[in-house]
């Protein structure tokens, strides 16, 4: 799952661990899932999609063959 957690951030001039504080999640989270490491649960991508003012789709994106 690609995202764009990261672009979001910046536009929005935050760091890693205040929008994990703002969605109370660890930054290590935050970390992980702009690596790809980590897929959020349905819960916290919503979380984030409203925290940035927009729709989970906008933020996150299925890559081919998932």
């Amino acid at each position: 799952m690609k995202n764009n957690i990261k672009v979001e951030r910046a536009k929005k001039g935050v760091t890693q661990a205040e929008l994990a504080d703002a969605i109370k999640v660890s930054r290590q989270t935050i970390n992980a899932m702009e690596a790809g490491k980590y897929i959020p649960s349905t819960l916290l991508a919503l979380k984030i999609a409203k925290y940035f003012g927009t729709i989970v789709e906008e933020i996150f994106s299925m890559e081919e063959g998932e």
